[in-house]
């Protein structure tokens, strides 16, 4: 099975992106389902008809759906939910408040992630293409399996703890029909990143326009997927303007600025493939346009083929010390944050984090000196010092 996910700024051109790549795929042979996570749907306009949030068969090889996340949150959370209610109420909350309180932040995100998998692995899928949200909401739905483990563990871990103190704290601590289900529930979005980080089965594509503020947002959206371990291996250029004899004054102006940019986006995400679109006077709408765009983006190649693979994460022994090397493209050293703690390291990057659990022949070392050399960030470890500040 394959995923691949198109995201980028708001407006650059995702949803046709996808939508082209998808039908491409289904031509191929390949069984295809093309899904949206975007909150403001437009594959079914794209693709000019009616979606449900179930997958729908729109002509040989090729299913598409457009993601209902309430529904989701009913099924997929919906007994939990009631059962922590339920918990909370029991302690005196009021009902409103005990619902939003029953609610684990990033859940929407998580059984939007969990839906779009079982259905690709249900459905029997050789292909499946994500039309997702502008750049934030995306970045966000892709760093919440790491979340919810974190909330997971922590639940679990008020289960298991208190010792003697326990009989006591026994009205506070989640029940074991809670325990139980987001373990359950845990073990599902581990398997979840896991696919979602494979190299070989899954995919990251920007979408951008020669536009500066839109490859400004790119270049973040390639650092926070790199921090989180999500593989990139190609770049969509949309709406180029040809090259041509133009009189006037404005589109001569518009081209030239536009090319400059267009080469800027060619060099800065080498090594990566970069396709390029036209710009279209006309919208493109329905299959057999859709499929013309592929071929015109795509030319003779295989569209869900891995066009690159490159190192997430790195362990360099140098002598007694360790370097971890963790590829962070486009990202300045003055903004990143570094702790340590025991086996895990958090890294901050602007609004995102990420925990890293670190491997056993580095949790007992301490972090001396971080750097960036040749586009990756490398943390030095050493033999711990005397020094209770544990601070990259």
């Amino acid at each position: 099975m394959r995923i691949i996910l198109y995201l980028g700024k708001g407006g650059v051109g995702k949803t046709t992106v996808s939508a082209a790549t998808a039908v491409r795929s289904a031509m191929q042979g390949k069984r295809t389902l093309v899904v949206s996570t975007d909150l403001a749907h437009s594959l079914a306009d794209c693709l000019q008809t009616n979606l449900t949030s179930e997958p729908r068969e729109l002509t040989t090889n090729l299913w598409a759906q457009e993601v209902n996340v309430l529904d989701e949150m009913r099924q997929g959370w919906g007994k939990l939910q009631e059962s922590m209610t339920k918990t909370l109420r029991k302690q005196g909350i009021n009902a409103v408040l005990a619902d939003e309180l029953a609610l684990i932040p990033g859940m929407d995100e998580i059984v939007s992630l969990i839906n779009i998998y079982r259905n690709a692995r249900d459905g029997n899928f050789d292909v499946v293409v994500i039309d997702a949200a502008p750049t934030g909401e995306t970045v966000r739905l892709l760093s919440m399996p790491d979340t919810f483990q974190w909330y997971a563990a922590k639940i679990m871990g008020l289960q298991n703890g208190f010792g003697f103190a326990r009989p006591f704290l026994k009205a506070m601590l989640p029940t074991t029909e809670i325990v139980e289900a987001v373990n359950a529930l845990s073990e599902r979005v581990k398997a979840l990143r896991e696919v979602l980080s494979d190299p070989t089965i899954s995919s990251y594509r920007p979408v951008v326009n020669p536009e500066r503020m839109v490859i400004k947002e790119a270049l973040r959206a390639e650092t926070y997927l790199a921090l989180f371990g999500y593989p990139i291996d190609g770049v969509v250029c949309n709406r180029v303007i040809q090259a041509g004899n133009y009189q006037d004054a404005f589109m001569q102006d518009l081209y030239q600025t536009q090319e400059k940019l267009r080469q800027r986006i060619h060099q800065t995400f080498a090594p990566l493939p970069v396709w390029e679109a036209p710009y279209r006077s006309r919208e493109i709408l329905g299959i057999e346009a859709l499929g013309q765009l592929a071929e015109t983006i795509f030319a003779d190649e295989d569209p869900t083929r891995v066009f690159h693979q490159g190192p997430v994460q790195e362990i360099i022994q140098q002598g007694d010390s360790y370097i971890l090397r963790l590829p962070l493209p486009h990202v300045e050293m003055d903004k990143v944050v570094m702790s340590k703690k025991g086996d895990e390291m958090v890294v901050e990057i602007g609004n995102f984090k990420r925990d890293i659990t670190l491997p056993a022949v580095l949790a007992n070392q301490e972090a001396t000196v971080a750097k960036f050399v040749n586009k990756a960030l490398e943390i030095h470890f050493g033999a711990p010092s005397e020094q209770t500040d544990k601070s990259a």
